[in-house]
């Protein structure tokens, strides 16, 4: 889910770095694991990124005048150029804040690993998200140490005639086109509508 024209402010910071002073104007994403911010133009803050085990006390907030906004805090991450905790002010200037933070919630409210519930309040994981993507794992390789029977060969051999796919890009599957089509469907009698 991502929304356009999204304002992100910081406040309550100790040793306030210069990059969370003033109004982020941006694009705000919603993953699986977090939230990130992108801010347009020229900002000292490129990017901001929250993930759901370190945040809390998130609510949405509809003012009488005003657009609507998310706010909560946010523990800093180890690495990530700032220390300790800031509360953070979302707002979403061109609509999108409530479906954003219903989504935002029932995401984070999932429990996508085992493990003991954290016990500081936060929202979320109950344990860090797992390392990243490695990639695509390489095709298996027939060589001098997979064994081939006759059984072996003859199925592959069978699956080669009928269909294919390329492990390079195994989202089409090839099927030869001399194949008679499957028999026609007829429901069972009682099953028949007028």
């Amino acid at each position: 889910m991502t929304y356009d024209h999204v304002e992100l402010n910081f406040n309550d910071m100790k040793n306030v770095p210069e990059a969370f002073k003033g109004t982020k104007k941006g694009t705000i994403y919603l993953t699986p694991y977090r939230v990130i911010f992108l801010s347009k133009g020229r900002d000292a803050m490129q990017s901001f990124m929250m993930p759901f085990y370190l945040m809390k006390d998130c609510e949405i907030k509809q003012p009488v005048f005003g657009a609507n906004y998310i706010k909560g805090t946010v523990k800093a991450e180890a690495g990530g150029g700032w220390e300790g905790s800031a509360s953070y002010k979302l707002t979403f200037t061109a609509g999108g804040a409530i479906e954003f933070g219903q989504r935002m919630l029932q995401m984070a409210s999932q429990e996508f690993y085992p493990g003991p519930p954290m016990m500081d309040g936060a929202i979320g994981y109950v344990q860090p998200p797992p390392p990243p993507y490695p990639g695509p794992m390489e095709p298996p390789v027939s060589g001098p140490d997979v064994p081939s029977t006759p059984a072996a060969e003859a199925k592959a051999a069978e699956a080669a005639a009928s269909a294919y796919y390329n492990p390079g890009n195994p989202h089409n599957v090839y099927m030869p086109t001399n194949q008679p089509p499957p028999p026609p469907y007829y429901p069972p009698e009682d099953k028949k509508t007028q």
